[in-house]
Parts: C-alpha cells; structure tokens; sequence
C-alpha cells in the first residue's frame, strides 16, 4: 500500500514527520510519498497529483493555519479543495489541520499537533486497511488531538 504525506512550510511543527513516524509504527511494509508545499492553498493540488501521479492509496493533508481571519478563510478555501479533489480522484484525502488558536501557549500547540497527525495517520491506516475497525468506533465521539468526547447516549 502507498501513503501519501503532504505537509507544508507554513506549519510551526513538523507534522510531516511526525505522521511518517506513525505510519510506520503501524504498517509494515507501508510506501509512503511526501511531498511539502509552502502553505494549506497548496495542498489540494499536491494531494491530487500524489493520488493521480504517485498512485497513492490515501493521503494525508497536514497543515497549522494561522489564527487571523484571513488564515481562517485560507483554511477553508484550502478544506474545499481538498473535499473537490476528493471527488475528482475518488479517494480519501485526510484533512489533519491544527488552527494556531486551538491551543493556549506553543507547548500544547506542539503537542495537539503531535497528538492530531499520529491519530489521523491511524485513521488513514484504518480507511484503506482496515475499514471494519471503523465501524466498531461509529458513534463513538472520537476527536482526534484532544480528549474523545464519547457516545451521546450509552
């Protein structure tokens, strides 16, 4: 199988890194492209053409927007292109975004976005591995980064 990482310079933590180190603690044998783009604008096109280029079987889209309001509408422009190029490849493109203002000081920032990436990267392995591990944890509030928030009813 063949993971697609594609991260970007605009990021305050190597996120990259960070989600090849977890794809290999949990699949052997895993090939993995990464490719880095300077900002989260960037990444739909990267994501697409490591999909239709680099025949990769899932990708994840990591990236730290800042914490203005034009990072955030950057954000979202760069989430709808990652849905569009989703459906333009028929493949899954993991959205692994760590906003600047979801964290309190740069110690937890850091650590969220550890945290995020190596949750997201099991995600990735699940979708294209072992899809039936996902519906065991349907409805199960999982959050990836901070604390899951659980199952509205028991």
């Amino acid at each position: 199988m063949k993971i697609g990482v594609c991260d970007t310079t605009f990021a305050r933590v190597n996120m990259g890194a960070v989600a090849i180190d977890e794809l290999k603690r949990h699949a052997a044998g895993l090939s993995i492209v990464r490719r880095t783009v300077p900002g989260v604008k960037d990444l739909p096109v990267a994501c697409k053409k490591l999909i239709e280029e680099e025949g990769c079987e899932i990708v994840m889209a990591l990236g730290m927007p800042g914490a203005v309001d034009k990072d955030k509408m950057c954000a979202h422009e760069a989430s709808q292109g990652l849905i569009r190029a989703q459906l333009m490849t028929n493949t899954h493109i993991i959205e692994v975004f760590v906003h600047e203002d979801e964290a309190k000081d740069n110690n937890e920032l850091a650590w969220l976005a550890e945290q995020r990436t190596r949750e997201h990267a099991l995600n990735a392995i699940r979708l294209v591995m072992y899809p039936n591990e996902l519906i065991k944890m349907a409805g199960t509030g999982q959050r990836q980064g901070f604390e899951d928030a659980g199952p509205a009813r028991n």
